[in-house]
């Protein structure tokens, strides 16, 4: 099965205790359990941080059916007047109350969808709970705030070295159990660069593995994203080098590459541009949330950034 041959899923966390995050927030799943209820619940954080792991093996320890809905997909609101009325109206078999599990929510309809779950949430409030996960909380309407516990996924600069030694020893088992020979320094360097997008990393050593071993070279070989590059062909007015560069770069996270831009600023750019220029990123990163093509909203960004904003 496909599944079992992407290790992000082949290597997915079963239980709270084996999900890489800080104690504070495993404990507040540990309580739930303790408990054996689990309340409705808003889970919001970047991606790739636990969301969904830690959402089904809450399910898995408390013995609940569930079923996943990929809003993103499948958000809209004929999904949960059938499919989800359906599994919600039914009593659980094993006598505990049921969970629908609501993943990137925050791409559902805010004028029909969510306000839809509002009532949902508390007509099925006897036999069923709600786990909703996003990126963005702030695309959650309020009345669906109210109605569940917001947990942030933030990990803190103190909590940082400690779950990225974690996640360095679970590549280094993953790749163990694959058989993969590995620079560990390789292997840290590609976490801090990712970091912390755990199925990113998973993904990308994954990928690099095809060739039987990871080293500094590979890594070296996936290019980076180069400002100054970037910079170089704003100055000259290149709209086609500014539009190729972006198709190299894409692939990165967007939020990577606007705070890469950001802070190459004070180093490229004239002094008396950079307050427009932040105020330029600022506005397409927002947008980067909503758009259906990143690579329109990133060119017009550059674009718009290259014709106001003075490069030194």
């Amino acid at each position: 099965m496909q599944s079992e041959y992407l290790w992000c899923e082949k290597y997915r966390p079963s239980s709270i205790d084996e999900c890489i995050l800080p104690e504070r927030v495993k404990q507040t799943f540990r309580d739930m359990i303790a408990r054996n209820e689990a309340q409705n619940l808003l889970l919001a954080g970047g991606p790739g941080c636990g969301k969904t792991t830690i959402a089904r093996a809450l399910c898995n320890e408390l013995g609940s059916d569930y079923i996943l809905v990929n809003c993103s997909e499948d958000g809209n609101i004929d999904t949960l007047r059938t499919k989800i009325r359906s599994f919600a109206s039914t009593v659980s078999l094993s006598g505990s109350k049921k969970v629908v599990i609501l993943d990137e929510f925050d791409y559902s309809n805010a004028q029909s969808t969510q306000p839809a779950l509002r009532g949902f949430i508390e007509e099925f409030s006897k036999n069923c709970r709600f786990i909703l996960t996003c990126n963005y909380k702030n695309r959650i309407i309020q009345p669906i705030h109210s109605r569940c516990t917001v947990i942030d996924f933030k990990i803190n600069a103190s909590d940082r070295p400690e779950i990225a030694n974690k996640f360095l020893d679970r590549v280094k088992y993953i790749l163990d159990q694959e058989g993969i020979q590995y620079e560990e320094r390789a292997v840290a360097e590609l976490i801090l660069r990712h970091f912390p997008d755990f199925r990113r990393v998973i993904n990308e050593i994954q990928r690099y593995s095809v060739s039987g071993q990871i080293d500094i070279g590979i890594l070296g070989s996936n290019s980076d994203i180069r400002i100054k590059d970037l910079v170089s062909m704003m100055k000259k007015k290149d709209f086609g080098g500014v539009r190729k560069w972006v198709v190299e770069n894409i692939d990165n996270d967007p939020t990577v590459i606007f705070r890469s831009i950001y802070e190459g600023l004070k180093d490229h750019f004239a002094p008396n541009a950079i307050p427009r220029a932040i105020l330029i990123i600022a506005e397409y990163q927002y947008r980067s949330a909503f758009v259906a093509d990143a690579e329109i909203n990133l060119t017009a960004c550059l674009t718009q950034m290259m014709i106001e904003c003075e490069v030194k």
